[in-house]
């Protein structure tokens, strides 16, 4: 399981080194994709695949289906870390996330999400009330 957050950075190739936890988790191979909020999700290969099937279920008669599913799948890039552990992010993804040198990658379970640092410095300040404020139905039985 993906947990916690740090703090890499992005070099000029486009590289970035996943924190050392994540790696075992992330195995030998990784997707990365378009995500919410303009971030990118890191799924280990296996991850994607599980991901992929559950996406494929959904009607291509529901037009929000259709749209998620471009959008998810027409940026995903398979990519396998370097003898460094490095990940190239491609440039079409370091565009669509808005990716300087300084990134913010954290854990969400079973994947991975990168960051721009002050995309997620906004994130997490507009979305700190409503955290404190949630209640129990949006994750139902966990509190």
């Amino acid at each position: 399981m993906l947990l916690g957050t740090h703090t890499p950075r992005l070099d000029d190739k486009g590289r970035v080194i996943l924190p050392s936890k994540f790696r075992d988790d992330l195995g030998s191979g990784v997707v990365i994709t378009r995500g919410q909020e303009r971030c990118l999700y890191v799924f280990s290969t296996e991850e994607f695949e599980r991901v992929h099937e559950r996406i494929r279920e959904a009607p291509l008669s529901n037009k929000q289906a259709r749209d998620f599913l471009r959008m998810f799948l027409s940026g995903a890039s398979a990519e396998k870390p370097d003898s460094q552990n490095r990940i190239t992010v491609p440039p079409h993804l370091r565009t669509y996330a808005g990716l300087d040198r300084d990134l913010v990658v954290t854990g969400v379970g079973a994947h991975a999400e990168i960051w721009n640092s002050d995309a997620w410095a906004a994130y997490a300040e507009s979305n700190e009330d409503s955290y404190s404020e949630m209640e129990q139905e949006v994750i139902p039985g966990l509190f």
